[in-house]
This record gives structure tokens, sequence and C-alpha cells, in this order.
């Protein structure tokens, strides 16, 4: 098994391919994935699909095994059973591209270190304290505009607020374009205003480039509103479907008792 960036680094890129603005891939199989560690079970029997062009939330109680799932489909951690990555025309694709917003990014505010400097150093091997290029410079413009933060670009890293920080992380993620967006409680503590924003650039991207989107979350107002389909997970999938269906199921009214009554 080949050795993999930590799941928390925003600029990881899995097995890169060629890629086009459609992606090539179809949909992601978990075939009867298991993980145990230590003798511990974290993931067991675990049947699932993540479709192109759809966003699938995932959602369960704390130590379901959400983050292991994650590392999982990174290919980051033994497991048992398959993941396939199908092309529409049923073939096994050898790898994907993935992207990655994790929930926070820990840094010293002090650092005198731009927007520009943090997305060029993902983009060249060019240390940027030896400065940034006009060609680079215009690579990272490109990669905001698709986050909608073009204006942030020469902004400090420790002035951006939450919102503003997680564009910069999403603008990363999606450099090159993926064929899967990995979203790990992306809006935490982010202010109304930059949460439609943030989510409102997802919908946009996955629209457009028919992207396979994964989102750990437990606002359910968002999940409610964005996501295609929705899968209950507590080491195992309990339940899944459209947020409808999965709010009304019996293990989600047991797992989450005080939100069902919210959502009836």
């Amino acid at each position: 098994m080949s050795q993999a960036p930590h799941p928390y680094d925003p600029t990881h890129r899995h097995h890169e391919h060629l890629h086009s603005d459609r992606c090539g891939l179809c949909r992601i199989e978990l075939d009867h994935v298991s993980v145990t560690a230590q003798g511990d079970t974290l993931l067991q029997d675990v049947n699932l699909h993540l479709h192109c062009g759809r966003l699938t939330a995932l959602v369960g109680p704390n130590g379901a095994g959400k983050t292991t799932l994650v590392r999982a489909l990174l290919n980051q951690i033994p497991h048992t059973g398959a993941i396939r990555h199908m092309d529409d025309r049923e073939r096994v694709l050898r790898s994907v591209r993935t992207g990655y917003v994790p929930q926070q990014l820990p840094f010293d505010k002090m650092m005198p270190v731009t927007v520009n400097d943090l997305i060029a150093a993902s983009l060249t091997r060019r240390p940027v304290w030896l400065g940034v290029g006009k060609k680079t410079r215009q690579r990272v413009a490109e990669a905001l505009a698709l986050a909608q933060a073009e204006r942030l670009q020469n902004r400090m890293l420790g002035h951006l607020s939450g919102g503003e920080l997680q564009r910069v992380l999403l603008a990363m993620a999606l450099t090159p374009t993926p064929d899967l967006l990995i979203l790990d409680e992306p809006v935490s503590g982010v202010d109304q205003n930059g949460l439609a924003l943030f989510l409102d650039t997802v919908e946009q991207l996955k629209r457009r480039h028919h992207i396979a989107i994964l989102l750990i979350s437990h606002d359910w107002s968002l999940v409610r509103q964005y996501a295609d389909e929705m899968v209950l997970l507590n080491k195992t999938v309990l339940c899944e479907g459209s947020p409808e269906t999965v709010f009304g199921c019996e293990t989600f009214r047991e797992a989450f008792p005080a939100v069902s009554k919210g959502v009836e």
C-alpha cells in the first residue's frame, strides 16, 4: 500500500490522472469495506456508492467511523473489502484525484504569509520567499476565482475571517479540479454570510464540473438544504437515501432524538 499524506493536509492530491472540466469518474463503490486497528472494529462491512454530480452527506455520532471512512477512501489505512472507481462505461479507473477541505487550518496568525504565498507554494516547487512569478500569480488568481475569492489574493492569512479562510482552502482543494471533493465539517464557526457563500460556491462547482462531493457535517439545516444523498454511519451504514428518508428512519431517531423532534 502506498504511503499518502495525512488526511488533514488541504493541499493533498491523491493519484492524479488526466482531467477535463467534466470528470471521467461516474461513481466510487465501497464494497464490504471493514477496518480494524489493535483488535477494535472501526468500520464493519460498509457498502456505499458516491456518485458524481451528487453531494453525499455523511453523518453519525462521535466515534462512528467517519474519519476512518475518509482515510480508507484516501488509501491511507489498511482495509478489507474493495474500493472501486468506476467510469460511465462501467470500467474500473486506476485512481482518482481528490480535493480536501478540513474543518480548520491551524497556523500562527502572526506569520507574514499572504494567500498568494500559500496557494503558490502548492502550485510550484520554487520557494515563495524567492518571489512568485507572473504565471504562478495568474494560476493563483484562477484558483481563487473558482471559490469566488479573487479579492483575497494579497491578504495576509492572519487577517482572514473564518469564512474567507475556508474559501481559500476550497480554492486549493479545487486546483486542479478533483474527481472527489471531501468537505470535513468545513463551515464550523463560520458566520452566516460566509456559510451561504461557501455552500453556494460548492453547489455551483458540483453542477459545473460534475464532481462527487462527500460532506461530513452535523449542521442539519445545511444537510437538508444541500445534500442529494445522506448516509447515517455508526461503524456500518445504518440508513441511507434522501435527507428526508434518513431523517425519518428509526435508527436516526434513536441516534439523534432531539434532532428528530426538530425535523418532523
